[in-house]
């Protein structure tokens, strides 16, 4: 009896580190010394298999969202942040002694600048750093997008149900954590570009230098001048 229940128990044991190893919890790593937020993410499909999408593949609006049905921008996002709140996300920048701005969705939105990275598989075990920017292309030019500043805005308040007073962190509700344009102020970080870039900035990923969708990556925030 005791060796059938040690032998359940060593089953169990093993089922369950599996299941570990293969889904582990995303994390949010905070390093006060080099001054950086680190956010596990996936690469994101850039087709949607819902019939409501058309087979359309629509230009890159934000760069990290929760993942469709539940990611309000996920049809047009670099990264999926799944099982990650964007207030947390914030709560971890503002652990770095940074203090949020303002986002909008009309004119430049406003906060302290801070650098963004994604962090690929790299050669060997050595992962590679690149800026936000480079992941990213005009298909009609292959040019690489612009560098821009990348404004820690914080996220609007709003309510889950308008017939209530209550209010929860707007990006919570939308699950976007870091918007390309002002197309929502339900954002954690804004851009300094405005709408009337949108109109000529369409932008699709580098699929050259990123690697497959669904491939497990990290953002990386810092703070300027961090070492």
């Amino acid at each position: 009896m005791i060796r059938k229940v040690c032998i359940g128990l060593a089953i169990l044991l093993t089922v369950s580190r599996l299941y570990a190893a293969d889904d582990p919890k995303p994390a949010i790593v905070v390093d006060k010394d080099k001054r950086t937020v680190t956010v596990d993410c996936k690469i994101a499909p850039r087709k949607m298999e819902d019939p409501k999408y058309q087979g359309i593949i629509y230009p890159i609006e934000v760069i990290a969202c929760w993942s469709y049905p539940k990611g309000q921008k996920a049809h047009e996002t670099v990264v999926t942040i799944d099982g990650i709140k964007p207030s947390e996300v914030h709560k971890a920048i503002e652990s770095l002694g940074v203090k949020s701005g303002k986002p909008t969705t009309q004119e430049k939105a406003e906060g302290p600048e801070l650098n963004l990275f994604l962090e690929i598989p790299g050669t060997g075990d050595k992962p590679k750093r690149v800026p936000i920017e480079k992941t990213l292309l005009d298909p009609k030019t292959n040019k690489v997008m612009p560098k821009v500043k990348w404004l820690f805005t914080g996220s609007v308040m709003s309510k889950p149900d308008p017939e209530k007073p209550e209010e929860v962190y707007g990006a919570d509700l939308t699950g976007t954590l870091i918007s390309l344009f002002p197309v929502t102020d339900q954002t954690v970080m804004q851009t300094s570009l405005t709408m009337k870039e949108e109109k000529f900035l369409k932008l699709e990923t580098d699929k050259k230098l990123l690697p497959k969708e669904g491939t497990p990556v990290k953002l990386v925030f810092e703070v300027p001048g961090s070492k």
